[in-house]
């Protein structure tokens, strides 16, 4: 771990929520007892997942891998390593996915927003309301001086998240890994710094953080 002296002298250190609470979704770290809800997701959603390119959906395949998750996500939360957040519908505290602010380089600070949707959910802007509160989250908790988001070009549905929420479009790295079947694949590349955040919470991510 990169640890940074300004803004945040000690990761450690940090007093972090306990829920991020939006109109629609809560979005908090995970608990004992989540995990039978996470691999019930995983499980009705895993043709799709792996049609994405998401390879980690083939380690749901034994049978405590939800309990194992959740405690290996609340040791890197602990640590201060990454911190992941499972999503729910508020209404009716239904699992809806996973995301949370991976890659981090306290140095900066930077961090990198990830998210999948259970199938039967997506398109409903759970998703778009949660990236809203997470990334709010880094800015005024983390002091986080860029928020990035990265997606396969050809995953559309991904892209549209950083589009609607005004993220920057940076690059679109040519070739820049390989899926899981072998065949190379195009990065979208998308940012947020704090210069670019003020403006947007003050207006157009009013409705995604207002509870």
């Amino acid at each position: 771990m990169t640890i940074a002296t300004d803004p945040v002298a000690n990761p450690l250190l940090l007093d972090l929520p306990h829920a991020l609470v939006g109109p629609r979704v809560i979005a908090r770290p995970y608990r004992d007892g989540d995990g039978e809800a996470i691999a019930e997701a995983v499980a009705e959603s895993r043709e799709r997942l792996l049609r994405a390119d998401m390879p980690w959906v083939k380690d749901w395949d034994e049978p405590d891998q939800g309990a194992i998750y959740v405690r290996r996500c609340q040791a890197k939360w602990s640590a201060r390593d990454d911190l992941s957040l499972g999503v729910w519908e508020r209404a009716t505290n239904t699992y809806l996915g996973g995301s949370g602010l991976h890659r981090i380089l306290w140095s900066v600070p930077s961090v990198e927003i990830g998210y999948w949707i259970r199938s039967g959910f997506e398109g409903r802007g759970f998703i778009t309301e949660a990236t809203a509160l997470i990334a709010t989250f880094a800015f005024d908790a983390l002091h986080a001086q860029r928020v990035r988001i990265r997606c396969d070009a050809g995953n559309v549905r991904s892209a549209a998240v950083p589009l609607r929420l005004g993220f920057a479009h940076e690059a679109t790295l040519r070739n820049e890994c390989r899926r899981s079947d072998g065949t190379l694949r195009d990065t979208l590349e998308f940012g947020l710094t704090p210069d670019d955040f003020r403006p947007l919470r003050a207006a157009a991510w009013n409705s995604y953080l207002s509870t």
